[in-house]
């Protein structure tokens, strides 16, 4: 059975479940304890915490 739209990777055009949370948000524009949540696989979630971690947004990497 495969993952439910909801639960896929939030890398463009994967269609791994996600198993990974990753909590950030943008200080530009959320408040301090706003949290949004990207999915990653395992096979992302290093190029997807990079990509928030080099903005400054990446709060938290927890599992899914």
């Amino acid at each position: 059975m495969g993952a439910l739209d909801s639960d896929l990777c939030s890398a463009k055009g994967c269609q791994d479940a996600g198993s990974w949370e990753l909590q950030w948000n943008n200080p530009k524009i959320h408040t301090a304890d706003r949290r949004k949540i990207w999915l990653a696989c395992e096979t992302h979630k290093q190029s997807l915490s990079d990509f928030l971690g080099a903005r400054g947004f990446l709060k938290d990497v927890v599992p899914h």
